[in-house]
């Protein structure tokens, strides 16, 4: 009898078990924020912008120490850098030098710099403020309205409606021509402040709150919240500890955007005399003050301006680049 060809054994034997280990293979789990941190180091526009926005933080939060190194004190009149004929800075490009690297100030002779520094102090002051305000109560009423449903949806929809509608800048100049200089303990810029921070943020709510409502409408059908009313969660187990945990995705990245919103409204109401008190510094408040030279000194337009632009781009990219990345349906 003659032996077969071939071993059939092999060929019918189980393969054996691969060790992970030897192959190097990766088996460990990714996490939603590990993926949503892979795919934002990926999109390098959308971190060019982060990095811009930790910048203009840091400069803010730092700018006694960088004025100090770099500048000179913002109220400071620095007559003898102006043309004693003209009152235009001396020398080109606004008086731009080692001493004064964006120039000084038509008129008074400010330094320019030192002036943008502690201006992007007021800027994101009120815009991150602000931006918190409306998160708070487009949250709060948002979750409400889209759990509750019926006429509680109905009353908060109507009024998200009528705010939407309201006249802000209008609102808020008539608002300031009326206040005091001192109120609840707060003086001078500090009262603009707060009531800035305040009207921006109770205006904006309704943004946050049809988005917040809309994704509850939507979340509070699924299997996990049924699961939690079934097994006895009570309403405010399942509107914060089921549906509010799914809901910051989209809550941070509309607040990401809104804060350059809010940038653009303290600029514009400090550009029409409704924003923070003279001398305090602002962005919107240099480009008012450059109206009147803009002509014979453009400079000290372009560097307020160019700093506006930087800011409100910085933020949208960055915001972008967010949704994109915490979309569980991206492909990135």
């Amino acid at each position: 009898m003659t032996a077969p060809l071939h071993d059939t054994t092999a060929e019918t034997a189980p393969a054996a078990p691969v060790d992970p280990a030897q192959t190097g293979a990766n088996v460990e789990g990714r996490s939603l924020k590990r993926i949503a941190w892979n795919r934002l180091k990926q999109d390098k526009v959308a971190l060019a912008g982060g990095i811009t926005v930790v910048v203009l933080v840091l400069v803010a939060l730092l700018a006694p120490l960088i004025v100090g190194l770099l500048g000179h004190p913002p109220n400071e009149f620095h007559q003898e850098k102006l043309d004693p004929l003209t009152n235009l800075p001396q020398g080109a490009w606004g008086g731009v030098s080692g001493d004064f690297l964006f120039g000084v100030e038509p008129n008074k002779g400010r330094d320019v710099f030192s002036r943008i520094v502690y201006g992007a102090q007021i800027s994101l002051l009120v815009a991150f403020l602000a931006a918190v305000v409306a998160v708070v109560l487009g949250t709060l009423f948002g979750i409400v309205a889209g759990y509750f449903g019926g006429w509680v949806d109905a009353v908060i929809s109507r009024v998200m409606d009528v705010l939407l509608s309201f006249p802000q800048l209008l609102f808020i100049i008539s608002l300031v021509s009326v206040l005091p200089d001192d109120l609840l303990g707060l003086t001078g810029s500090s009262v603009r402040v707060a009531v800035l921070v305040l009207v921006i943020g109770f205006f904006g709510w309704p943004y946050v709150g049809r988005i917040v409502r809309g994704q509850t409408l939507s979340l509070r059908e699924r299997e996990y919240v049924e699961a939690a009313r079934s097994l006895g969660g009570g309403k405010r187990h399942i509107l914060f500890r089921e549906l509010l945990p799914n809901l910051v995705a989209p809550i941070l990245v509309y607040a990401t955007l809104m804060i350059p919103t809010n940038i653009l409204t303290e600029a514009a109401l400090s550009f029409l005399g409704a924003g923070v008190r003279p001398p305090t510094a602002s962005w919107g408040g240099m480009l008012r003050d450059a109206l009147e030279t803009y002509e014979h000194d453009p400079m000290f337009m372009v560097f307020p301006g160019a700093t506006i632009f930087i800011t409100v781009l910085a933020f949208n990219l960055f915001g972008d680049g967010l949704r994109d990345a915490l979309d569980p349906k991206g492909s990135r």
